[in-house]
């Protein structure tokens, strides 16, 4: 009995459960369907368990961890397996990564067959279970490829005491960039398991992810979205999210965006980056002060506009009366903005 949340680490937080005969497994699913399920991938959030996967349970020999990935050093995909496989494979990374193996997948030929038996032979495995493990990895690679993932993973992959392979549990990551690409997976889409938040931003075109810090950003292009957020860190904090209103936001998207930003409690101060390029920073200006007067935001608000149409940008801000505190620079607005805050 498994709990069907958006996370892994479940059976640490007893989200995952045996049962030997029915009257059991509805005790379980009452149980389970009635947690709060906290993991270490859930953010410190408790989530709702609505769903539960009934499987038979596999006797096991051993298990394994396999996993497709994109590896930033070698910006390919890259296939890597451990034998320390299930929930400590996070710890097994952190502390022995010698024990995880790799192999770089070739971006024209694919993943080679050599390659998925060195891996198997490297976890120790031999016989027909080498040619099991050479059909999964070869499964995942292209599966990788076809559906245009980022993540494909078997977390733990089992050795049944006939030798057999069998993926016990799995978790796809998709680029949501290629989602065009792919009609039949909005299907898939579990909506109650998505943060309300991100939610609301995508379907108002506006890039957000929630993070775990104090400090609310607002900023237009990915790049200086994330430099934001890195100078925010450079200066103690953390920043409470990723949100790129785009090169061409409305004066209501600058305000729709507020309005997401506030709905983190955790929020303390939110900093707004903008430099104007296609996006001109009066319209910025107006935005924010729009969100001010009709939020009511009580939040110390720190905003740096430059670029196009910045002095006008700026006029308005100081004309509307507002608590409003301006940055000269970047580092100026991320150092005032962490000083309200600490």
């Amino acid at each position: 009995m498994k709990a069907q949340v958006h996370a892994g680490g479940r059976g640490k937080g007893g989200g995952v459960r045996r049962a030997n005969s029915p009257a059991e497994a509805a005790s379980c699913a009452r149980d389970i369907l009635a947690m709060k399920l906290t993991t270490a991938q859930t953010g410190g959030t408790a989530r709702s368990v609505r769903k539960i996967l009934v499987e038979k349970a596999a006797d096991l020999a051993g298990q394994f961890y396999a996993a497709i990935l994109v590896d930033r050093r070698s910006a390919r995909a890259t296939l890597v397996a451990s034998a320390e496989g299930g929930v400590e494979i996070e710890k097994v990374a952190a502390e022995t990564p010698e024990k995880i193996l790799k192999e770089t997948v070739d971006p024209v030929f694919g993943l080679m067959p050599f390659q998925a038996r060195r891996l198997a032979y490297g976890l120790g495995l031999s016989g027909d279970t080498v040619k099991s493990a050479v059909k999964v990895f070869s499964g995942m690679a292209k599966l990788f490829d076809a559906e245009d993932a980022s993540l494909v993973e078997i977390n733990p992959l089992g050795l049944l005491k006939d030798g057999s392979l069998v993926a016990l549990d799995a978790k796809i990551d998709i680029d949501d960039s290629a989602l065009y690409r792919h009609k039949d997976h909005p299907a898939l889409r579990d909506t109650e398991e998505e943060d309300s938040k991100e939610r609301e931003a995508k379907e108002l075109g506006i890039s957000y992810i929630s993070l775990d810090g104090d400090i609310g950003c607002l900023v237009n292009g990915a790049g200086l979205a994330m430099a934001t957020m890195d100078i925010i860190a450079h200066y103690g904090r953390k920043p409470a999210n990723f949100l790129d209103v785009g090169g061409g936001a409305s004066k209501e998207q600058v305000e729709a965006a507020f309005k997401i930003i506030l709905r983190d409690p955790n929020v303390k101060a939110i900093l707004v980056n903008i430099f104007g390029g296609i996006m001109r920073c009066d319209v910025i200006a107006d935005g924010v002060v729009s969100a001010v007067k009709s939020l009511g935001i009580s939040v110390p608000l720190v905003v740096r506009l430059e670029g196009t149409n910045a002095e006008q940008g700026k006029a308005v801000l100081d004309k509307s009366g507002l608590e409003i505190i301006s940055a000269s620079d970047m580092g100026e607005a991320a150092r005032k903005a962490v000083e309200l805050v600490s």
